[in-house]
């Protein structure tokens, strides 16, 4: 099997298990999700040379008491609630692993830490939010799966534009291979999918939808930048070699990572 087929095989599959996961039911969404946090978190790791077991500790308190209300069909908390908690347990429990561990290099190991928390677990426990901020309180699958195909449709755009039209550098001490063609090439394709979504997907406005597109396009690419400074920082290529033909978890989430918590703070606002 040559390299462009285990591409799109694997690339079949995932798409498959990402999007039945979010259509059938909330807890399979919730599953999959809480799995690829620890999958992006171990990748993550593994890039800026942490060894620590306490932020896989705090993902797994973190994701699950902040979705416990939404398993629950209870309203949600506020993003201060959620935040807060994460923080207070990323502080207490970094803190007593160094004076348990007598580690040197203090600072440093802390940063790491303090970093993969708010790189990783934070975008996933807004992101397993996002379907159930509605008036209702109630999982919406076409909220988060339409976030998806933005993104989808961005990342699409943004390379076949880029690689036949693209002439201006981006960002290229970072990625040389992004363009200001490609960028927004994928934020008009981005926006022309949001209109087309608003038209199917009726838990948001064409309003709504236009702003969430307009946030993943943007955020999305600082999202992608910023994953390609830590890759090119640690000498790598691919955050892993978990999905075969594509990288790894990170690789595939680091747009809606960075994209999810802007998305969260929209959707609470309005």
């Amino acid at each position: 099997m040559n390299e462009f087929t285990k591409r799109i095989l694997s690339g079949l599959v995932y798409l498959t298990v990402l999007t039945f996961s979010i259509l059938y039911s909330k807890i399979s969404f919730l599953s999959l999700f809480f799995i690829v946090m620890l999958f992006c978190l171990y990748e993550f790791m593994k890039i800026i040379d942490l060894k620590s077991v306490f932020p896989y500790l705090i993902a797994i308190l973190s994701y699950v008491f902040g979705n416990i209300l939404n398993v629950e069909d209870v309203p949600s908390r506020t993003i201060f609630e959620y935040v807060g908690v994460i923080l207070f347990l990323t502080i207490f429990c970094s803190f007593a692993w160094i004076l348990l561990a007598k580690k040197e290099e203090i600072v440093s190991h802390l940063g790491k830490i303090f970093l993969s928390i708010i790189y990783i677990v934070v975008p996933f426990v807004l992101m397993a939010q996002i379907p159930f901020l509605n008036n209702d309180f109630k999982y919406a699958s076409t909220t988060i799966l339409g976030v998806f195909i933005l993104i989808w449709s961005s990342d699409t755009f943004a390379y076949l534009i880029g690689k036949n039209f693209g002439k201006t550098k981006l960002l290229k001490r970072i990625s040389p291979n992004k363009t200001v063609e490609g960028f927004a090439g994928g934020m008009i394709a981005c926006l022309i999918t949001s209109y087309i979504l608003a038209q199917y997907f009726t838990d948001f406005t064409t309003i709504q939808w236009i702003v969430i597109a307009l946030l993943v396009s943007i955020f999305g690419v600082f999202g992608d930048l910023i994953e390609s400074m830590f890759k090119r920082q640690a000498g790598i290529k691919d955050s892993s070699n978990l999905i075969p033909g594509h990288g790894g978890f990170l690789d595939r989430f680091d747009s809606v990572i960075f994209a999810a918590p802007f998305i969260f703070i929209y959707l609470q606002i309005v």
